[in-house]
């Protein structure tokens, strides 16, 4: 037996008395209402008849305000009793919104996590606040400013109120690129989904701040400077930052575009015995020698995919093998082929879409429930469901199936506005002073269908429109739409007469394979020529009159351009025929044909195009009439007046159209040294071209073949206000009774 003496020992044994002093005859619960004396004390470390021990205590403490439900919680001793005093949360009664117009109130709701009949706690309180904030981030508005209010009320409740303050919509300033010599700053702007802010913007939402819009922004980067041969290219950082009074973001790409590549020996190998290389090779869209384009392997990689699954390959893995060579800047590519694990898709699950209905979203899937999975095509099913732009964000995760040859492919989307309303003005000296409404739904009920009415009026043109589009009729990759229009030009100024057109448009368009287009048409249309002038030709005065029309029509269109809207290179193709005599009171056969090749002369800024267009009608048994023929001139042929070519009525001088037409162009693009924000692009062309040919043979009228030309320079500036195009041309050649126009200009807005 070990004895301790001296001052040491008793202290020691001071400290362990106070800490184990007496034993507990009594716990009593103090302030509790609402909650049982026997929920309090379960929560306890300590019970009757054990010692009390101050860490015991602390703990109890701890797990008493842990539980959410006390404001307040003491324990103290009364004699060998243990008093413990709590101060209850209240109960919230209701809670509530307010200042709130942008987001609904159901919307918030689904965020905060408090709701009435739960225990109130500042610490909850709070963190409904930072949900609420982030809701309006999300939404672009990072000056939002939430401020709870407690209402007391009797019996120990409280009404909650979040009193926000929404601010403005939080906007970009601006968007820099950092780092980029090869592609300028408008160009890689039009690359990314995110815009600049304008007041003109307002019916768009891709000009606030969205963190996931820049994640996909920087893929978009990543893909074009890959697409272009730039294989080691990199978005170094993407950072936005907020001004201080938080009222719009500077976004800024810093970049490492790299070297641009080229595309070196290009191989097959397949574990598959029976598998013929050259079969392969035949589907490669990638060619030694031409610039690397990671889209073109891609592209390489789906053939690859689609032709074996129709040889019964349904599971192989197609892997590109890089061999990079930076010395010599290219890169060599071997398409291994591998047998792949066999994995069936079990279950497609879709979430996030309050609006689209699932087949919409289904439609554009590659893969099938039951289908043996493809990574490849599941990577394009994600690029079709994005490029429906119903979503602000597409996600795809895969999960284990039911068995171990079984996935789960999950996509969660994130609905946008897909409502557009646009009002519309302008002035030019084709069509003078005009204004127009467009009211637009591109995905009507949820159904993915385009449903459109436009009105436009002008001092010459009036038209009424209404299309509908279903873009999968009878569920199969088919376009299918109509129109129904009303028209009424005024050409007095042209030919002495007005003319009316009210028809409709049944249309279906369809893809033959990539980058080419097919679409079929049928058109009924009513033609009244009224008004005709006292002093009009006698070949007008005798088309006087109403006639009806029904045609069948198609087109072909090979689309090869980088972009539809401002394109850099590429070229496309447009060949179309129309049969006027199904029925009705025309027989005709008219013939239409276009071309356009684009390139850039130095860099992306320069761009060259040429071109040109032609078409050509003749009747089935009877004259061409004059609402069927060719006209050309204004837009079509810069340098003359609408109209303004062609065979004319000597005496009247009254344009009367013709049966044929070419016309050649040419255009140097390029950038005329103002900062990029102000959006002016300057353009020379030359245009060159006929129109003649016309059935009559009456003697006043005036109809050569000769090749007319014109020169000229024009500028296009994307204003705040809407784009303005002024072209001042200069006709080098032409017949003494054409009408030229030496000054164009045209001017619209749209909100």
């Amino acid at each position: 037996m070990l004895l301790v003496t001296g001052a040491t020992a008793t202290h020691t044994d001071r400290v362990a008395y106070a800490q184990t002093a007496g034993t507990i005859s009594e716990i009593r619960v103090e302030g509790n209402r609402r909650i049982e004396a026997s929920t309090v004390r379960s929560y306890l470390l300590f019970s009757v008849g054990s010692p009390y021990q101050r860490g015991r205590v602390d703990q109890s403490l701890k797990a008493l305000f842990n539980t959410g439900l006390f404001a307040d919680v003491s324990i103290a001793r009364d004699g060998n009793a243990v008093v413990v005093k709590v101060i209850e949360n209240p109960i919230i009664n209701r809670l509530a919104f307010e200042g709130n117009r942008r987001i609904q109130d159901d919307v918030l709701n689904a965020e905060v996590q408090l709701r009435p009949r739960v225990v109130y706690t500042r610490a909850r309180v709070q963190n409904d606040v930072q949900r609420i904030i982030t809701v309006y981030r999300r939404s672009g508005r990072f000056a939002a400013v939430v401020e709870p209010k407690v209402i007391q009320l009797p019996e120990n409740r409280v009404d909650l109120v979040f009193e926000i303050n929404e601010g403005e919509e939080t906007g970009i300033k601006k968007i820099r690129f950092v780092g980029n010599k090869v592609f300028p700053d408008k160009r890689l702007l039009s690359q990314i989904s995110t815009d600049e802010s304008r007041w003109y913007n307002f019916l768009s939402d891709s000009d606030t701040y969205d963190p996931d819009r820049l994640t996909y922004d920087r893929e978009l980067l990543r893909k074009y400077y890959l697409s272009k041969g730039y294989a080691d290219f990199r978005v170094v950082s993407a950072i936005a930052e907020l001004t201080p009074d938080r009222d719009g973001f500077f976004i800024t790409f810093a970049l490492d575009e790299g070297q641009q590549y080229r595309f070196g020996k290009i191989d097959v190998a397949s574990e598959i015995k029976d598998l013929e290389p050259e079969v392969i090779r035949s589907l490669l869209t990638t060619y030694e020698g031409e610039t690397y384009n990671a889209d073109a392997i891609e592209e390489s990689i789906q053939n690859i995919t689609f032709e074996l699954g129709k040889l019964g390959y349904a599971f192989v893995n197609i892997r590109p093998r890089v061999d990079r060579d930076k010395d010599n800047l290219t890169i060599g590519l071997t398409y291994e082929i591998n047998k792949g694990p066999r994995v069936y898709v079990e279950r497609i699950n879709i979430t996030g879409n309050v609006r689209t209905l699932d087949h919409v979203i289904r439609r554009e899937f590659k893969l099938a429930e039951g289908d043996a999975f493809n990574t490849s095509l599941l990577r394009l099913s994600r690029s079709k469901i994005r490029s429906l732009d119903f979503f602000e964000k597409v996600e795809i995760t895969q999960d284990e199936g039911s068995s171990p040859d079984k996935t789960v492919i999950n996509v969660d989307v994130q609905e946008k506005s897909t409502g557009e309303l646009s009002i519309g003005a302008g002035f030019s000296t084709e069509d003078s002073i005009s204004g127009d409404l467009q009211i637009r739904e591109r995905n009507l009920l949820g159904r993915g269908q385009d449903l459109r009415f436009k009105i436009s009026l002008g001092a010459e043109n009036q038209q009424i429109d209404l299309g509908f589009t279903e873009p999968h009729f009878l569920g199969k990759d088919l376009q299918a739409g109509f129109d129904i229009y009303s028209l009424r030009r005024d050409l007095q100024n042209q030919s002495s007469y007005d003319l009316e057109r009210t028809g409709i448009n049944l249309r279906t368009g369809f893809p033959i394979k990539d980058h080419i287009t097919a679409g079929l048409r049928y058109s009924l249309v009513q033609e009244n020529i009224s008004d005709v002038g006292p002093g009009a030709s006698s070949i007008i005065a005798r088309s006087e009159g109403e006639l009806l029309t029904s045609s069948l029509g198609y087109t072909l269109s090979f689309n090869y351009l980088d972009d539809n809207i401002l394109p850099t290179e590429g070229n496309r193709y447009t060949f179309g025929q129309t049969f006027s005599g199904v029925g009705g009171d025309v027989y005709s056969v008219a013939t239409t044909a276009g071309y356009t090749h684009f390139f850039p002369v130095y860099e992306d800024d320069v761009v060259f195009s040429v071109g040109g267009d032609a078409g050509y009608i003749f009747g089935l048994g009877e004259d061409v009439v004059l609402q069927q023929r060719y006209n050309i001139g204004g837009r079509t042929f810069r340098g003359f007046e609408k109209s303004g070519i062609g065979p004319r009525d000597e005496v009247t001088g009254d344009a009367l159209g013709g049966n044929a037409y070419v016309v050649g162009k040419a255009e140097l693009r390029f950038p005329m040294g103002f900062p990029e924000e102000f959006g002016l692009l300057g353009r020379t062309f030359v245009n060159v071209g006929t129109l003649t040919g016309i059935d009559d043979n009456d003697p006043v009228i005036v109809d050569s073949a000769s090749i007319r030309g014109s020169a000229g320079f024009g500028v296009n500036w994307t204003s705040p206000f809407g784009p303005l195009q002024v072209n001042i041309s200069y006709p080098f050649l032409k017949e003494d009774y054409d009408k030229d126009e030496v000054f164009q200009f045209e001017f619209g807005t749209r909100f």
